[in-house]
């Protein structure tokens, strides 16, 4: 089995919905692969005030991507600030082509910048099976968590969703790879360019395989990258070389 994916790298508007929705389909438009990849928060920028900009899961950016996807043809994942129940949520949104959505909150907020105030965390990991390969959703921050990202036989590729700052360019291209091999998986790393009240984005959104290598990288400018993952490539891998089988065992609380 394999899955064409797109990352989608840009710069958005600050809290401007429309304009970001408009952006972000005008870049993937082109792409020919059979999942699109988007940033955290691609449609408002990264906002610590959900109040201002948060949507429920019928509002204008779940109903985008779900006719986006219906579309198109292609699955469409991306976080969005989504007000549930009463909370808020920093929520990574997986739609198929048939419209359905799949979500996952994230788990590590970055209570250093002050998401943790007024963002609620996940509690669960979420794998999603697409296109023959069974995709990890996590968000940003959780890249600095390993425990949370192992790979227990259960996934194949893990999709990272973030907007990580220039200032810490090198942890986010380290990490991204360390994942990679650590977890003897593809990992997807989806980041923003340009400016907002308090940050400059590199991009580096980067495809990498299951031993570090890279297969797309998208530098520092807006542009749409796309890489194959290969599943039966993968599981000889593993087969040649089941680092996976001598993991510790541990139960996440």
């Amino acid at each position: 089995m394999q899955l064409r994916v797109a990352l989608c790298q840009f710069d958005m508007g600050w809290e401007d919905i429309p304009g970001n929705l408009a952006k972000a389909g005008r870049m993937i438009g082109s792409a020919e692969a059979g999942l699109v990849v988007l940033p955290e928060m691609f449609a408002t920028g990264f906002v610590l005030d959900p109040r201002r900009v948060a949507e429920p899961m019928d509002g204008r950016i779940v109903t985008w991507m779900r006719e986006y996807a219906c579309r198109t043809g292609r699955a469409l994942t991306g976080s969005a600030i989504i007000r549930d129940d009463g909370r808020y949520f920093n929520r990574q949104l997986f739609v198929r082509p048939t419209g359905e959505v799949t979500v996952y909150d994230k788990r590590h907020l970055f209570s250093i910048g002050g998401e943790g105030g007024l963002f609620t965390a996940g509690t669960e990991r979420v794998v999603v099976e697409y296109g023959g390969l069974r995709l990890l959703l996590l968000v940003c921050y959780d890249l600095r968590f390993p425990v949370w990202s192992r790979c227990r036989n259960d996934y194949d590729a893990i999709v990272y969703s973030a907007s990580w700052p220039e200032s810490r360019r090198e942890v986010w291209r380290t990490l991204l790879r360390a994942r990679a091999i650590e977890n003897e998986a593809y990992v997807i790393g989806v980041n923003r360019v340009g400016v907002d009240p308090s940050a400059r984005y590199t991009g580096d959104s980067v495809i990498v395989d299951f031993m570090g290598r890279t297969a797309a990288d998208a530098g520092d400018r807006e542009t749409v990258i796309e890489a194959t993952l290969d599943r039966e490539a993968l599981e000889r891998f593993r087969t040649k070389f089941p680092a996976w089988r001598d993991a510790d065992p541990f139960t996440l609380g």
